[in-house]
């Protein structure tokens, strides 16, 4: 499945630590510096080649045993506060060998761990530098302008909000090119154009309550600014309340920074052949033509933002340039289908998985924990470069994201603080964690822990992050 890779590390000892960019942070954790939880700068184009996050190198201890492995987790997994449906599995990345395993073919609610699909398909499908645009061009008539959404659900109102997703692209600034452009031309009114996306607003298996008051989603269009936040911030907890029509509310602000007194949906003319790319302010008024345009960060850094802070926005907008990329509508069925179709090109068995969004926050949504596994462990072996930047992304146990807070009671698991890299996942009576470990005997593990039914979410998480200490402690 993968090839033979594995960390080097060397700790306590005087020689060269092979350090790869995208786990850079990780490896710190390993050697007791302090690890980097802010993105990478971004790459430009033309698309950097990527760096591999594993260096090939020959094992650094012997292969894991499997029956220790089992003696030493089967306790762990039995815990009655993982409740009465546990499904896992355990693979060792530079051997290819499963370690322990519990119904892994089992299709098994995944809630986020459902991002590590998203992240693996759209770097495949689009690549790491790729940029998502958000564009203005000329209405029908003099001083009516579109602004057409792009897809990128990272656009910041103006400066200081780009501190949600630092170096976005701001709605201020596209609209200081558009008032340039347009001279002396008095805008009348903006159109908001979000026929890039097709189909419904929110997904299957999305409760209202997702969406309004407990804003841990907003309705998915092409165009918003701070994924559909009402002010810039982040909550891990308690949800980010979100605007009840993100795109209007866009085009609305936009419009007040342009001085245009209307604002409602519509879409963009088209442009004759012959047209100027961009508007001349002492020319004639061409319909269609461009008066400005933002792009986002490279596409890296949006998966690290969905990753980090489990952006379920992000995460719908991503899969649904994997649906762009695949030449397929742009809506949940159509990002559904797309992200199989590249699992399948990427040799992994997309049959374990049953999509409803791209975000896991669907209760429909089943995934098998081999399924994750698997697509860890080619993420992690080198052969497709482009999805080792999933690991830049993914949270630090007890540093940073989701993880930030966890792996810290009961006492044996803090151990794994900063050495576990992994997605974690919660929905009512769901609770999962699906990444990569590195072992005391320098082992890569890559794993996929999937639990239904505990009463208690804390108890639930604490007795997961239980497993993955183990392993980490695990000489076996």
């Amino acid at each position: 499945m993968v090839a033979a890779l594995i960390l080097v590390v060397m700790a306590g000892a005087v020689g060269v630590i092979v350090r790869p960019g995208p786990v850079d942070g990780w490896l710190d954790a390993l050697t007791g510096e302090p690890a980097r939880t802010t993105p990478a700068p971004a790459p430009t184009t033309p698309e950097p080649t990527p760096t591999p996050v594993l260096v090939a190198a020959e094992a650094d201890g012997a292969v894991p045993d499997a029956a220790a492995v089992k003696a030493a987790l089967d306790p762990l997994v039995n815990a009655k506060a993982l409740g009465p449906t546990v499904n896992i599995q355990v693979l060792d990345v530079a051997s290819d060998t499963i370690l322990y395993e519990r119904n892994p073919a089992s299709a098994t609610t995944p809630a986020s761990t459902t991002k590590v699909l998203t992240a693996a398909t759209v770097l495949a499908a689009r690549g790491a530098a790729y940029r998502l645009e958000t564009r203005v061009v000329a209405g029908s008539s003099p001083g009516e302008v579109v602004i057409i959404g792009g897809g990128d659900a990272t656009l910041a109102v103006r400066e200081g909000d780009e501190d949600l997703f630092p170096g976005a692209a701001r709605l201020d600034d596209l609209a200081a090119q558009v008032k340039k452009a347009l001279g002396g031309v008095k805008p009348t009114r903006v159109l908001v154009d979000t026929s890039l996306f097709e189909g419904p607003e929110t997904a299957l298996g999305w409760s209202d309550d997702d969406v309004s008051p407990g804003g841990q989603v907003a309705r998915i269009q092409s165009l918003m600014t701070n994924a559909g936040r009402i002010e810039p911030v982040h909550n891990e907890f308690g949800g980010d309340p979100r605007y009840t029509d993100p795109a209007l509310s866009a085009g609305k602000l936009f419009a007040k920074m342009i001085g245009a007194p209307q604002t409602r949906k519509g879409t963009a003319p088209g442009r004759a052949a012959d047209a100027p790319p961009s508007a001349d302010p002492a020319g004639p008024w061409t319909p269609g033509a461009e008066l400005g345009k933002v792009q986002s960060p490279p596409l890296v850094q949006v998966v690290d933002w969905m990753l980090q802070q489990s952006d379920n926005v992000l995460a719908e907008v991503l899969g649904r340039q994997v649906a762009l990329a695949a030449g397929k509508e742009a809506s949940f069925a159509g990002a559904a289908e797309a992200m199989a179709g590249k699992l399948g090109e990427l040799g992994l068995p997309s049959d374990q998985a049953k999509l409803y969004d791209a975000s896991g926050l669907s209760n429909r949504n089943v995934i098998t924990p081999a399924l994750l596994v698997e697509t860890l462990a080619l993420a992690a072996g080198g052969s497709e470069p482009v999805l080792g930047n999933i690991f830049n992304g993914l949270p630090v146990a007890g540093w940073s994201g989701t993880l930030e807070t966890r792996f810290a009671t009961p006492s044996d698991n803090s151990t794994a603080q900063g050495v576990v890299r992994a997605k974690t996942g919660s929905l009512s009576g769901v609770n999962t964690l699906a990444g990569v470990l590195v072992t005391r005997e320098r082992r890569v593990l890559a794993f996929a822990i999937m639990a239904k039914g505990g009463a208690d979410v804390l108890a639930a998480r604490a007795a997961i992050d239980q497993v993955a200490a183990r392993l980490v402690a695990c000489g076996c």
